[in-house]
């Protein structure tokens, strides 16, 4: 039991690491890029690239956040 819950410690460490924000938007972002694959309302390379965009803004927004959190403290 104690070498599942090591595995799942790495995971989650792994996984999430520092911010859960960052994964929670990756998830989101892959999330609806799933759904509107699954539906059929755009083609494939156009939510790939719409995918793409989403995963790095979530990136930029999660720099843009961390540098004014440390102007002001």
């Amino acid at each position: 039991m104690r070498l599942l819950a090591g595995f799942a410690r790495f995971w989650w460490d792994f996984i999430v690491g520092d911010d859960w924000r960052i994964a929670a938007g990756v998830l989101l972002v892959l999330g609806v890029g799933a759904v509107l694959v699954s539906s059929a309302r755009a083609s494939d390379p156009l939510v790939a690239t719409l995918t793409a965009v989403g995963i790095m803004l979530v990136a930029i927004g999660s720099i843009v956040v961390a540098a004014l959190r440390a102007r002001r403290g």
